[in-house]
């Protein structure tokens, strides 16, 4: 059965591109459908919802489209400088990271900030939401990486990396993440917040995205797409996607098959069927479309047909035990207790000192 789903791409032209797809048994189809020239610098960030699709600036402006009345939606003024990492976690929020430091938590009902938090000493250089949605991490160039309790908008546990890193990843199981530093992937068991694999890419990595809860791809300041078995700790495919630099990749589902997403300086977005059995086989080209512009980021927007994730209503935990039987219970996970240590909140608040900025704008 055909279906139709949308590419959105931004890129260092300051426009956003979009692509309308048909998922044709024989022959898939693509059609550009709009370009938007909404931001007045380069386009650093996008993600998808069902019904919207953000795009993040180093304007230091989101702004908003809505992808069932196909208009314009206004935009989102809170950050300091560039929008570096945007993230929905069900229909119902959008979190928010930036170059000020920030991470906000937003409402898509009234597109109200919910909470404005002073997540890290540097910029915020990305974001995850644990599939339970009752999680993120950060991380950012304070060479930290910490977990938040998204229930009550506070700080559940800070791990010190050595390094500045700039991408991090929760697989689709929720019980392990990546932290990426440069041309390393660094394989977390969340059970016990610690390392239980590394990866070292050719080059500096600049995408990665896990295709089921093994299977990693990854992108780099080169032509390849390299795809790692994370519980084996070794590469088992790569392929040639583009003629420069792979910048972002994405992936979805479709029947018994995966399709991955790229998109590239070269200015084409591609997408690949790829069976994930045990001997995985180079990919084949679905579809390309040619954008002749510089990509930055991707995203692919999918009806409600074609949402992978139900989404639950998030539960009112308040102590650690509350939240790893909750996520116990929607994800088989365990959370380890320091990975869910709360703050007091009985404790009183330290005073902002004179001259402090305040979070709330």
């Amino acid at each position: 059965m055909a279906a139709v789903l949308e590419l959105v791409a931004g890129s260092y032209e300051q426009v956003a591109f979009g692509y309308r797809v048909k998922t044709e048994e024989r022959e898939w189809t693509s059609k550009a459908n709009f370009t938007h020239h909404a931001h007045t610098a380069s386009i650093s960030a996008v993600a998808a919802s069902e019904r919207f699709v953000v795009t993040g600036s180093k304007d230091e402006t989101i702004q908003l489209y809505d992808m069932k009345k196909r208009v314009e939606h206004g935009a989102l003024l809170h950050h300091d400088g560039t929008i570096n990492c945007l993230e929905f976690y069900g229909s119902s929020h959008l979190l928010s990271g930036g170059e000020d430091g920030l991470l906000c938590v937003w409402s898509t009902k009234k597109w109200e900030c919910l909470k404005s938090i002073r997540a890290h000493k540097g910029p915020v250089t990305s974001l995850s939401v644990h599939p339970s949605g009752k999680l993120a991490l950060t991380v950012g160039t304070d060479k930290t990486l910490r977990t938040w309790n998204l229930i009550n908008g506070r700080s559940a546990f800070i791990k010190n990396i050595k390094q500045n890193a700039h991408i991090v990843r929760w697989s689709p199981d929720g019980d392990k993440y990546v932290v990426v530093v440069n041309d390393k992937v660094d394989v977390y068991n969340l059970e016990t917040a610690s390392v239980i694999a590394t990866i070292t890419n050719p080059k500096r990595i600049s995408s990665v995205k896990f295709l089921n809860n093994s299977i990693l791809a990854v992108a780099g300041d080169d032509e390849i797409v390299r795809l790692c078995d994370t519980g084996k700790e070794k590469w088992v495919c790569e392929f040639k996607a583009h003629e420069t630099r792979v910048k972002a990749v994405d992936s979805f589902i479709m029947e018994d098959y995966c399709v991955m997403v790229t998109a590239s300086n070269d200015g084409f977005i591609k997408m690949w069927k790829l069976h994930l059995k045990e001997e995985l086989e180079s990919p084949t080209l679905l579809v390309e479309v040619n954008t002749s512009a510089r990509l930055t980021c991707l995203a692919v927007w999918k009806p409600s047909a074609l949402q992978q994730i139900a989404e639950e209503p998030a539960a009112e935990a308040t102590t650690s035990e509350e939240l790893a039987r909750e996520l116990l219970k929607t994800k088989r996970v365990r959370i380890a207790t320091e990975e869910v240590i709360l703050e007091d909140e009985s404790k009183p608040k330290k005073k902002k000192k004179a001259g402090g900025k305040s979070s709330e704008k």
